[in-house]
């Protein structure tokens, strides 16, 4: 009788550090900012010294591209949880898709600035971590696929608009409402723009 396979306790304790790790890498860089996030920060989080970090990461950059990945592969089960329960009319779709990104963004500067903008010189994430943003992209072009906007530029308007109020709130009014309150403005100049027909609204009797 064949035995029963035995775990492997060994790569499973090592998956653990590299979670622990990273869990500190993010602390680190949501109180101090991500470009600020060095090797000893995190290693004194985590009660080693900076050389060991080298066992589970061979570099910063390693750590930064296993955030991005591990932030994309987050947001992605995210967006697969709240994308059923969209509103069917079209205009208040694109508001809620538009408005879970903003909010999401708002909240963690730290995850939009890693993974929506270059603020680590020298950083370029490796293709498997890239591929979970690859996967939202899609889902996102999708969604607006399903409305009739399929056009690549349209697509590009739109990533720009919706990013651009994230830019805009975290740069200049962060915690604040200023941008945050033009969002649904936004969309609706958009959904203009790409031929939506206007919400129909049924009068009370």
């Amino acid at each position: 009788m064949l035995g029963t396979p035995t775990r492997d306790r060994i790569a499973e304790r090592r998956e653990a550090v590299r979670a622990e790790i990273l869990s500190a890498a993010w602390d680190v860089a949501r109180e101090h900012g991500v470009a600020q996030l060095t090797l000893r920060s995190v290693a004194d989080r985590v009660g080693m010294r900076p050389p060991s970090l080298y066992s589970h990461f061979d570099s910063k950059n390693a750590i930064y591209d296993a955030m991005f990945g591990q932030g994309w592969a987050t947001y992605l089960e995210e967006c697969h949880r709240y994308l059923p329960g969209l509103p069917a009319e079209p205009r208040a779709r694109l508001r809620a898709i538009a408005r879970h990104f903003f909010d999401y963004s708002v909240a963690d500067p730290a995850w939009y600035q890693l993974l929506n903008q270059r603020v680590v010189p020298g950083f370029e994430p490796t293709a498997e971590s890239y591929a979970p943003s690859v996967a939202v992209m899609e889902l996102f072009k999708g969604q607006l696929a399903a409305l009739g906007i399929a056009d690549d530029a349209a697509v590009d308007i739109w990533v720009v608009v919706v990013g651009g109020l994230v830019d805009a709130q975290l740069a200049n009014d962060p915690g604040g409402e200023r941008y945050a309150a033009l969002l649904d403005r936004a969309v609706e100049m958009y959904a203009d723009h790409v031929g939506l027909p206007p919400a129909t609204t049924r009068e009370d009797p």
